[in-house]
């Protein structure tokens, strides 16, 4: 290891440590801001038998803590949606599901080192990345509050999850927005939701209580040829633009807005990240995961400020996938929908909101560099005109209103891509124009110049 990584390495345990010592509650509280959409699409898939529960804790959680200790910032470890979502709706199995994890971790990969990441992130405008953001963030919004109507009423579907419950922990929000560390509300949540689990299998399923299950891990499972074909055109390949643009572009800038004062990881490191954890884990049932700017938004929303949140939640998880494993799921499955519902928003919410910054200082292709030494280098803000702060409005909204309307990535990212190339014709032609006009009169002007006496 070279001198330089040795110095980001203690650099990084350094800043978890203080944050750890300085706010120690709501770091473990940032650490569950993410369990609205972890825990849904874990315990379906284990249902269904596409993945292990107790792999997927396993792993996750070495993902967790290597991620928090290499980092230094609340970046998620989050069930690759668009293949959670197939692999449900379709019933594919073990070998599909895993078939789709591995096909999208290697083009991830392959993006990685051949700097194609990179220049992805250089072309792409601000204000697409931004409407991804918000499209995002929307999308959960709408998908929990779709769920709880349609699952939930005043009185069911029990006396621990309904529309009470529900607007209770609302209030409870609402009461500490204003200064969210003061309560750690993501653990208080949690606590409430195992609690009323627990209660709820006492009662009605005893046999289904969890117990000690030391963890034995399977041996690797091989897709065959049939599961390569469904798991990639069924899965994979609708996995793949949500995975670039939301899981390593749009998490990098969102990591830029949140945490300025932290390193921000480049997009190449978190492709190898994505690429990593699925070329392992997949081969062994554990579900395809990935590095989401919603997960991010959730545990920064709930206090995550920096590493040490995501190794105590990998710790968590390791420990109860070594000592707990499957017996978990009957367990899991009785967490009050209500109180998930409020977390999903929650973070919804704060992922929307960084489409606020999109025309300050703080929208990083708004500021330039004024000076070239690092320990001193400032940012200048470029102002803009009202014309220009419209258009990137209308390139942002663009984009995340197809992103909500379809509830795909890609044709959101590509009605932004569009609108954008749509604003920059004009310009293009306006300074051809220009350019040309100079070369005219230049040539006039030459001419004229060659015909006075020498």
């Amino acid at each position: 290891m070279s001198t330089r990584h040795q110095q980001h390495l203690r650099r990084v345990f350094t800043h978890n440590l203080s944050t750890f010592r300085r706010q120690p509650w709501t770091e473990i509280s940032g650490s569950l801001g993410d369990l609205g959409t972890f825990l849904p699409i874990v315990i379906e898939l284990t249902e269904g038998r596409q993945i292990s529960l107790t792999t997927t804790l396993v792993l996750t959680g070495l993902y967790n803590i290597l991620t928090g200790m290499v980092f230094g910032i609340p970046l998620p470890v989050q069930p690759m949606k668009a293949i959670a979502a197939v692999a449900i709706l379709k019933s594919l199995t073990a070998g599909q599901t895993a078939a789709a994890g591995i096909f999208v971790a290697t083009c991830i990969l392959v993006f990685s080192l051949t700097g194609i990441l990179s220049w992805f992130t250089r072309v792409i405008p601000i204000p697409v990345v931004k409407g991804i953001q918000v499209g995002a963030g929307l999308s959960l919004m709408i998908a929990a509050g779709s769920k709880a109507v349609s699952a939930l009423s005043w009185t069911a579907p029990s006396w621990a999850d309904n529309y009470i419950w529900l607007i209770g922990a609302f209030l409870l929000l609402f009461s500490i927005n204003a200064r969210p560390r003061v309560l750690p509300y993501a653990l208080v949540l949690f606590l409430v939701g195992i609690t009323f689990a627990f209660i709820q299998l006492a009662v009605h399923e005893r046999q289904h209580l969890p117990g000690f299950r030391l963890w034995h891990p399977h041996g690797a499972r091989i897709p065959s040829l049939q599961d390569w074909k469904i798991g990639i055109l069924d899965a994979g390949i609708g996995q793949l633009p949500l995975t670039t643009l939301n899981s390593i572009i749009a998490v990098t800038h969102l990591a830029a807005d949140l945490l300025p004062e932290i390193e921000t990881p480049s997009v190449t490191v978190i492709g190898v990240s994505v690429a990593g954890m699925n070329l392992i884990g997949c081969w062994f049932g554990a579900m395809p995961v990935c590095h989401g700017s919603g997960g991010l938004a959730a545990q920064y929303r709930f206090g995550a400020r920096s590493g040490a949140s995501i190794v105590i939640l990998g710790m968590f998880k390791l420990v109860l996938g070594l000592l707990f494993g499957g017996s978990l799921t009957a367990l899991l499955n009785k967490f009050p929908l209500a109180l998930l519902t409020v977390m999903i928003i929650a973070a919804g919410l704060e992922l929307a909101s960084v489409g606020e910054s999109l025309n300050t200082e703080r929208a990083r292709d708004l500021g330039k560099e004024i000076s070239g030494d690092t320990q001193s280098s400032s940012r200048q803000h470029i102002d803009l005109s009202d014309e220009d702060k419209k258009r990137r409005w209308t390139i942002m909204l663009v984009t995340a209103g197809l992103l909500v309307a379809f509830k795909n990535d890609a044709i959101g990212f590509l009605g932004g891509m569009i609108c954008h190339w749509s604003y920059s014709i004009p310009r293009y032609e306006r300074t051809h124009l220009s350019r040309n006009i100079s070369n005219v009169d230049s040539d006039e002007a030459d001419e004229r110049r060659s015909l006075l006496p020498h």
